[in-house]
C-alpha cells in the first residue's frame, strides 16, 4: 500500500505537466448560463458520451486540433468536438486549468454548492506539489468532467491522469472517508500520493470549485445514458 500511495503522487502531476502557475479560485454569484434547454441537455449527454468513449486511451490526440495530452487538453478536446470551444480567457502565465476556470468564470458559472450536472467540469487544487514545498499552496491544478453523480452524492468524473484516461470517484459530504464503512463502497480516490513531506489526499479534500459552460438541463429530464457498473477499487477502470 505504501507502494501504491507514492506512486500516486505521479499520477496528476504527469498529467498536467503543462502546468506553470495556479490561482486560487473565487467563485462570483452569477445567473447560469441561458439557452435552449433540449439543446442543453443533447449537449451535456454528447460530452459524456465521448468522454466515456475515451476511457482506458493512455494518450488522446484530437484530429486537427493541437490540445495537450493532459488533464486540460482532455477537457478542451471534448468540448471543442460538440462545438463549445473553451479557449480565449488565458492570461500570460496561466496554467491550461486555470485557463478554463477564467473562461468558465467569465462565460459560464462557478459553483461550490448543489449538485453538478453530467458534463460540468470539476477543478481542483494541489494535485501535485508544483514548487516542491510539501505544502497545499499550488493553486489550480487538475481538472475533470462530471460523468454522473449518484443518490448518495457520490460524483463520478472522467479525467486525464498519468496513466490514462480513467474514472474516478468524489463525495463532498464525506471528503476525508475513502469508503463508506460496512460495504467499503469507494466514495473518493486517492489523487494526490503521499511525497514524504505530505500525506496522500482524496478527491473530496482537493476539490475546489464546479463550474458550468452550458444551460441547467431541466429539473425531470433523466439522461438517456445507461446506468454506471459498480465502482472498482483504486480509480481503475
Amino acid at each position: 500500500m505504501p507502494r501504491l500511495l507514492a506512486a500516486c503522487a505521479l499520477l496528476v502531476c504527469a498529467a498536467c505537466a503543462t502546468s506553470r502557475s495556479g490561482v486560487s479560485p473565487t467563485p462570483i454569484a452569477q445567473e447560469p448560463p441561458q439557452g435552449d434547454p433540449a439543446a442543453s441537455v443533447e449537449t451535456r449527454w454528447r460530452v459524456v458520451a465521448t468522454a466515456r468513449r475515451l476511457l482506458g486511451q493512455a494518450s488522446v490526440q484530437w484530429s486537427g486540433q493541437r490540445f495537450p495530452d493532459d488533464c486540460s487538453g482532455l477537457v478542451l478536446g471534448v468540448y471543442a468536438s460538440v462545438g463549445v470551444p473553451l479557449t480565449g480567457s488565458a492570461r500570460p502565465g496561466d496554467n491550461g486549468v486555470t485557463a478554463v476556470w477564467r473562461w468558465t468564470s467569465a462565460k459560464g458559472r462557478l459553483f461550490r454548492t448543489g449538485r453538478p450536472d453530467p458534463g460540468d467540469l470539476v477543478f481542483f487544487h494541489d494535485t501535485y506539489d508544483r514548487d516542491h514545498d510539501g505544502k497545499l499552496d499550488d493553486g489550480l491544478t487538475h481538472i475533470a468532467l462530471v460523468e454522473s453523480v449518484d443518490v448518495d452524492g457520490t460524483v463520478s468524473i472522467i479525467h486525464r491522469v498519468s496513466r490514462g484516461v480513467m474514472r474516478y470517484r468524489m463525495n463532498l459530504d464525506r471528503p476525508a472517508l475513502r469508503s463508506e464503512p460496512g460495504s467499503g463502497r469507494v466514495l473518493n480516490d486517492w489523487l494526490r500520493g503521499s511525497t514524504g513531506k505530505g500525506p496522500s489526499v482524496l478527491t473530496g479534500q482537493l476539490f475546489a470549485v464546479y463550474g458550468s459552460v452550458l444551460p441547467p438541463a431541466p429539473d425531470g429530464v433523466r439522461s438517456p445514458l445507461p446506468v454506471l457498473s459498480p465502482q472498482p477499487k483504486g480509480g481503475d477502470i
